[in-house]
């Protein structure tokens, strides 16, 4: 019976879970708006206030809390879906999360980097409480502050888009804003367990549970 408890106990700590889930959807949601402001010049504003509020939510009592709720990733479940699903998948998505998880992976060891980030985003989120999260202050001061220290790591999160738009100052800082964030969930996603072989291994349960996450919201 003990060795029944403790190999339950492995598999469930290796196993993907809706926390997991959770979090691997605010990744996806994050690289998802990133691609859609290179591209179309916009993205869901919704989505976009719930990501950006993630990365000031550093000591939030669970995962779906720093999101706000569950239907501020919707977009990341959706993603998600599609993304598992080898007849939907945009390649251009994939190769971002796939990139970001391994600049997560880096910034770890980077302990002088990942302090002055978390400073930054101390001092960022002042601004936010002055001037708003949606403020032209606050995308210039986390695009700085993510070129400051993400864009000095290896690999670089490469974004294609229109370049109409990314000749656009603020909508650049939009999207490294919007690659912040992406850092931020991956962060969680790794604290809370997650690994990159996972989302591989469980597609299925990982798909079911997204499903089931975005169905609980849209009723």
């Amino acid at each position: 019976m003990k060795l029944q408890r403790e190999y339950r106990s492995v598999f469930e700590a290796f196993a993907i879970n809706e926390e997991r889930v959770l979090a691997l959807a605010g990744l996806f949601q994050a690289s998802a708006l990133a691609h859609q402001l290179a591209n179309e010049g916009r993205c869901d504003d919704l989505a976009l206030d719930a990501s950006l509020a993630s990365v000031f939510r550093i000591d939030a009592p669970s995962v779906v809390g720093v999101y706000g709720n569950v239907s501020g990733i919707r977009l990341g479940l959706r993603t998600l879906i599609g993304q598992l699903d080898e007849n939907s998948r945009d390649m251009a998505i994939t190769r971002m999360v796939v990139t970001i998880m391994r600049l997560e992976r880096s910034l770890a060891h980077h302990k002088d980097l990942l302090d002055d980030l978390q400073q930054g985003i101390v001092s960022t989120k002042r601004q936010v409480d002055h001037f708003g999260l949606n403020s032209p202050q606050v995308f210039s001061r986390l695009a700085e502050l993510y070129a400051g220290t993400l864009s000095t790591l290896r690999p670089r999160v490469m974004v294609t888009g229109n370049p109409q738009w990314l000749q656009q100052p603020a909508l650049v800082e939009r999207v490294r804003a919007s690659l912040l964030a992406a850092v931020r969930s991956a962060v969680l996603w790794r604290q809370i367990g997650g690994r990159q072989w996972q989302m591989l291994l469980h597609r299925r349960q990982c798909t079911m549970l997204a499903r089931g996450l975005l169905t609980g919201t849209t009723l």
